[in-house]
């Protein structure tokens, strides 16, 4: 990855609130200690679930998760940050911009580094109702 795609890709703070926040586990992780690009996957899911079950008022499940990229790895020991904001709702759809910022605890060389962002991506949901049917999302 060059220079220039991370300095491109880095803010200086997260966008959107804090939704979650978890530590990477060595169960989570290869045996190099890097973290799966599943799991933080999973978390940024799990994140997005959380706002979007909030702004359908009800159930939501992700039908899209679009342009993702990994910036930086997550090693065990990492405090993983979800952060989110809507992007657009519309008459059945939530679309979300979610970031995973860390701050490594556990790291020496970055311990001075107070949080860096390591992935970002576009999570599109869908309001459903009981049976699981599309329905509109609720205005709020």
């Amino acid at each position: 990855m060059s220079d220039n795609f991370m300095a491109a890709s880095e803010t200086p703070e997260p966008v959107g609130e804090l939704i979650l926040r978890t530590m990477a586990m060595p169960a989570d992780a290869n045996p190099n200690g890097d973290i799966f690009g599943g799991w933080i996957l999973s978390q940024m899911d799990i994140a997005g679930g959380i706002l979007a079950k909030e702004v359908a008022e009800g159930r939501a499940v992700t039908v899209a998760v679009n342009t993702m990229k990994f910036i930086h790895p997550v090693q065990i020991g990492d405090i993983v940050c979800c952060y989110g904001q809507v992007v657009k709702i519309g008459h059945t759809s939530i679309t979300l911009h979610l970031e995973v910022w860390v701050k490594p605890i556990l790291r020496e060389s970055e311990r001075h580094q107070p949080r860096f962002k390591v992935t970002e991506a576009e999570f599109v949901f869908v309001a459903i109702d009981a049976e699981g049917r599309k329905r509109p999302v609720r205005a709020t």
